[in-house]
């Protein structure tokens, strides 16, 4: 099947190569060079966060995080059952469990009520995952995080630019990971980030970037040598993927921009639906913003789902549907403790993501809506 929309298509803004040739010209193309650091400067005045490390991946992020809040084998950490393997994995490689929690009624993000109820005596974190980019009630999660001396950790990984009470999304929590996956709305090919808000950590968050050395102090000309002082692992990207990143932040109201004019679209064209058939519209959860990052469909069941996207890909469309719950997954089925997670499930049986990148067309849109239209009117 020749498929003409895809559903992603990562976005060059043409700059890309034009830095990567300046890095590599300057003679220094491996990590916390010059592009590293406007990064870095990027974010940080952009975005307010006090400290930030560019990383190889969100997912090491995640893993970097886990280290830094010292997780142990036996520790507990929180985190919906509907999120990418990445979460968990970051926290179970330190020997932590997992407590899944449920989604919400309206969203698929974690739901607060109940959450207090999983906490025990060896619960070190909570980890709310942004899901498309939009905010989980972090007022609330940070209320029982405060009071249970519990550390937050964002996986804020589709949450660029999205904002909730008007914070950005990665603010909040003691820290946060960021991705710039190709299927992000910035993207690095592969890339990611941490955020450090909570200073405590930002001294030892260096040295586990530079592979459990002070290596960047060194070079600094704080210390006279370096040497292992602490674990870490090598996490910090190379000046090509940090030249290409800083070409993409360049132009990020523009991506932002086109991406939230093609969400609005889709909403323009389906909002109807909602009125006439069992189908479901994304909804912006309250102080919330939307960034435009993923626009999504509920369908009624797993095989009215399955329908539309063999119809749209019969048409040509890809669209896909998004993460099983892993509550559910043979890895950690048997490691879970039984509780029914139903609207978790629920999105993992019903939910289906359309085509969303910054060279979409809007004919293309009005194709995709038209012909989901025609499959519900049949």
């Amino acid at each position: 099947m020749n498929l003409k929309i895809p559903y992603n298509k990562p976005y060059l803004t043409g700059k890309e190569t034009k830095y990567i040739r300046k890095a590599i010209k300057a003679g220094k193309i491996s990590g916390n060079g010059k592009y590293t650091a406007l990064c870095h400067t990027f974010f940080k005045k952009r975005f307010g966060f006090p400290d930030v490390l560019l990383t190889t991946s969100c997912t090491h992020a995640l893993e970097m995080a886990a280290i830094l809040i010292d997780i142990k084998p036996g520790d507990e950490v929180i985190m919906p059952s509907y999120t990418f393997v990445s979460t968990a994995n970051a926290f179970i490689l330190r020997g932590a469990k997992i407590v899944f929690a449920d989604s919400t009624e309206f969203h698929p993000n974690m739901a607060t009520e109940g959450l207090e109820e999983l906490i025990t005596e060896k619960t070190r974190a909570i980890v709310p995952v942004h899901y498309a980019g939009m905010a989980c009630d972090m007022g609330e999660i940070m209320r029982i995080a405060n009071k249970h001396n519990l550390f937050v950790v964002e996986d804020a990984a589709q949450a660029i630019d999205s904002y909730y009470m008007g914070k950005p999304l990665g603010s909040f929590g003691h820290l946060s990971a960021f991705s710039f996956h190709e299927t992000k709305n910035i993207n690095a090919g592969e890339g990611g980030m941490l955020v450090i808000n909570d200073g405590q950590f930002k001294k030892r968050a260096e040295i586990i970037w530079e592979k459990g050395t002070n290596r960047a102090e060194f070079f600094r000309g704080e210390v006279n040598k370096y040497g292992w002082v602490d674990l870490g692992s090598s996490w910090l990207p190379s000046e090509v993927t940090a030249a290409f990143l800083y070409a993409q932040l360049n132009c990020l109201d523009d991506i932002q921009s086109r991406r939230k004019e093609h969400w609005d679209l889709y909403y323009k064209e389906l909002r109807e639906l909602e009125s006439k058939y069992d189908i479901k519209l994304p909804k912006i959860p309250k102080d919330a913003t939307n960034n435009g990052h993923i626009f999504y469909l509920i369908l009624s069941n797993a095989e009215q789902r399955n329908k539309l996207i063999k119809v749209l890909k019969d048409n040509g469309v890809l669209s896909v549907f998004h993460y099983l719950s892993l509550h559910n997954s043979p890895y950690y089925k048997d490691k879970h403790d039984g509780r029914p997670l139903p609207w978790s499930d629920y999105y993992s049986d019903c939910l289906v993501r359309l085509p969303l990148y910054y060279e979409l067309k809007s004919s293309e849109i009005k194709k995709i809506t038209r012909i989901i239209r025609e499959f519900f009117e049949k």
